[in-house]
């Protein structure tokens, strides 16, 4: 009786033969770091005293890691991790650019500046429920997102992220955070589902996830396979996901209902993962169907910026007024995809770092506002000016940097997308850009006014009352209380950041132009994850 044939398996066509180096264990290094000490806060969480020490540790690990990342890739270009040494399309490759590792480490700053805040805003019943144990489950989604080359792993870190901000948006479980939980939850969950249609839709055309494999192979398939479908539901999946018109309701429900590192954390970070990804599929998988939907996507643009600072300017409650805030700012990115070119992409992934330094730090301030004026109302909240007048002066600084205004960081990815609009003929997006500006100055200037150039309101003394109950201690935010340095530390870190990148522009508009030829030019992403060539 004859025996049934057999296939044999080229293992040296799958595996890679090369062994690894330390340059590449880098490449993974920063997801490990987030998930080994969130596994390790999970471990002791009883020991709630040790929760801060561990994370900030952590964090601070993580924040060198990723400038370590940034040098290697500015240095020697994308670097890439096989995992289980295995090639595409068989396994997963964390592939790094320079878009990547500089949203990594913004994020990792942010996180940092956060779990400073938080040893002052999140309670030890918070603690308990898992603060910061969720805050490095996050980060590890947030940096997996921004470090990896497989779409399908891209997807995965979105859940990984979105459950950890599930924790993070309910903790307290009072009423306002179960409601704003759902609402985020229902279209952020309609999002994902969406996304991992767009993503099995890919895989049917392209027989691959990998992101360099599908870049070589999109354009010649362009005019054969419906790409543009396809690009059509990443746009929509994404444009939830980052909170852009008009599919943003939810940020503004949400965001004001948890803790304010919480919402701090948010707002630097989530929807910036969302945008990353669309810059990441249109710009550099889909660069032709991106050429289809430009002026969609530029009116979707257009909208979110002039909706979002028409919605900050209606607000009289200072943290729905920044949700409005981060949604005008993602307008601004999202101009930079419809333009297309290194130049406005350029422009976009600047106004990304920016956006991802200046909200958090807004959010925070916030806080102090809230906390100083017993409230975060702007009928409580009065003569700021007068009672921390150093405070008021980073606040402004901070106001002028989200409106746009020079010296600080906001006006130069501006200015450059404003130039690239014109350069195109899109008046009407430059436009669009210029009236957002305007709206965000008139918003922020009636802020200022209220909170910190009302006069305070009067108060009345009376005479202490032998044997009657001491004062009332006054918020303030003197050095002397050691409270005051961890609630300020982070904010002037940020703040630091906002100016020296609005004073010192050079080396970051730099990076950011070289980031978004390389995106638009895959070539270097593609030859780090194929170096031999096609290999099958």
């Amino acid at each position: 009786m004859a025996s049934p044939a057999t296939t044999a398996v080229d293992l040296t066509a799958a595996l890679v033969a090369a062994p690894v180096d330390s340059t590449q264990w880098l490449a993974v290094l920063p997801i490990g770091i987030c998930l080994g000490v969130g596994a390790l806060l999970m471990m002791i969480r009883h020991r709630t005293e040790w929760h801060a020490p561990v994370a900030l540790a952590g964090l601070a690990i993580l924040v060198l890691v990723d400038i370590l990342l940034l040098s290697k890739v500015l240095t020697n270009g994308p670097l890439t991790m096989m995992m289980g040494r295995w090639r595409p399309p068989f396994g997963i490759a964390i592939t790094v650019d320079l878009t990547g590792a500089l949203l990594a480490l913004a994020a990792a700053i942010v996180a940092f500046a956060c779990a400073l805040y938080a040893k002052i805003d999140i309670s030890t019943s918070g603690r308990r429920y898992g603060f910061y144990p969720l805050l490095m489950v996050l980060m590890a989604g947030v940096s997996g997102a921004f470090l990896t080359g497989d779409l399908f792993n891209l997807y995965v870190w979105f859940e990984v992220l979105l459950i950890s901000s599930f924790g993070l948006l309910i903790l307290g479980s009072e009423r306002a955070q179960i409601d704003g939980a759902l609402k985020y939850a229902v279209l952020n969950l309609i999002a994902t589902t969406l996304f991992l249609i767009a993503t099995a839709y890919l895989y049917a055309i392209f027989g691959t996830l990998n992101m360099a494999d599908i870049a070589r192979k999109a354009p010649a398939l362009s005019a054969t396979a419906p790409l543009m479908t396809l690009a059509a539901l990443f746009v929509l999946a994404f444009s939830m996901k980052a909170a852009a018109f008009p599919v943003n309701f939810w940020l503004p429900a949400s965001y004001h209902t948890p803790r304010v590192v919480v919402s701090a954390l948010f707002a630097g970070l989530l929807t910036k993962v969302g945008v990353y990804a669309l810059l990441r599929v249109m710009v550099m998988l889909l660069p032709i169907e991106r050429e289809g939907l430009s002026f969609a996507i530029a009116v979707m643009a257009a909208l979110t910026m002039i909706l979002g600072a028409m919605g900050a300017l209606a607000q009289n409650d200072i943290r729905r007024f920044l949700g409005f805030i981060v949604i005008a700012g993602i307008g601004n990115i999202l101009a930079g995809v419809a333009i297309g070119g290194a130049v406005a992409v350029g422009g976009a992934i600047f106004y990304a770092l920016h956006s991802i330094l200046l909200m958090t730090a807004l959010y925070l301030v916030s806080g102090e506002m809230g906390r100083l004026g017993g409230g975060f109302g702007l009928d409580r909240l009065r003569g700021l000016w007068t009672s921390a007048p150093v405070f008021a002066a980073v606040c402004l600084a901070l106001f002028f940097a989200a409106s746009g205004l020079p010296p600080f960081s906001g006006f130069w990815p501006k200015a450059i997308l404003v130039k690239a609009s014109l350069d195109i003929g899109a008046w009407w997006l430059a436009a669009s850009i210029l009236v957002s500006g305007f709206l965000m100055t008139m918003a922020f200037g009636r802020l200022f006014l209220f909170a910190f150039w009302r006069p305070a309101a009067e108060t009345v003394t009376t005479p202490a009352v032998p044997g009657g109950p001491p004062p009332v201690s006054v918020p303030s935010l003197s050095l002397a209380r050691s409270e005051n340095r961890w609630r300020l530390a982070p904010i002037v870190i940020l703040s630091a950041f906002v100016v020296g990148f609005g004073l010192f522009p050079e080396r970051l508009i730099l990076a950011t132009q070289q980031a978004a030829s390389d995106l638009a030019d895959p070539s270097a992403y593609i030859r780090s994850v194929f170096p031999e060539g096609d290999v099958r």
